[in-house]
């Protein structure tokens, strides 16, 4: 089985969209029973609670089931029971890798890593621009790269 956990700020916007997105995809690939799917947040303010309202509606917007997700905090054990940690930008980024130091395991990176030729390296979060249209795309764009990546490298 091939973990992914994707990460942001507060496990309520971008991680449960690109979680919600890449379950949809590995879903469509018939892939469900070799890649497991999770999201998370560096920060615990919003533990427990459903994606935000942005989230939801772009994700209903584009037929992309989302029941069940809730936010919560990356754990400790989470640096090495995840084969890929995707955070969504730079400041994710670096406290995953301090959370990991030694521990590290799998693959650690941001998502937009992944697309070949992108002009933009971290997801913005819509929790400050609301622009969660512009999000979206780049969630996608970035878990169809990543999904091909793991199916390149997992022989999948």
């Amino acid at each position: 089985m091939v973990n992914v956990l994707f990460v942001c700020l507060g496990n309520i916007c971008r991680s449960p969209m690109a979680e919600a997105v890449f379950r949809k995809m590995v879903q469509e690939e018939g892939l469900e029973d070799k890649i497991k799917v999770d999201s998370a947040g560096t920060g615990d303010w919003h533990v427990g609670k459903p994606p935000h309202e942005g989230t939801c509606e772009i994700l209903k917007i584009n037929k992309v089931n989302y029941e069940g997700i809730k936010a919560r905090q990356v754990a400790n054990n989470d640096v090495v029971e995840f084969d890929y940690i995707i955070a969504m930008d730079a400041e994710n980024l670096g406290n995953l890798r301090r959370m990991a130091g030694y521990r590290q395991t799998g693959y650690i990176g941001r998502l937009l890593d992944f697309v070949k030729d992108s002009e933009i390296e971290d997801v913005p979060d819509p929790y400050f621009t609301g622009n969660f249209d512009q999000v979206y795309s780049l969630i996608e764009n970035g878990c169809r790269s990543l999904l091909l990546e793991i199916r390149n490298e997992q022989g999948l």
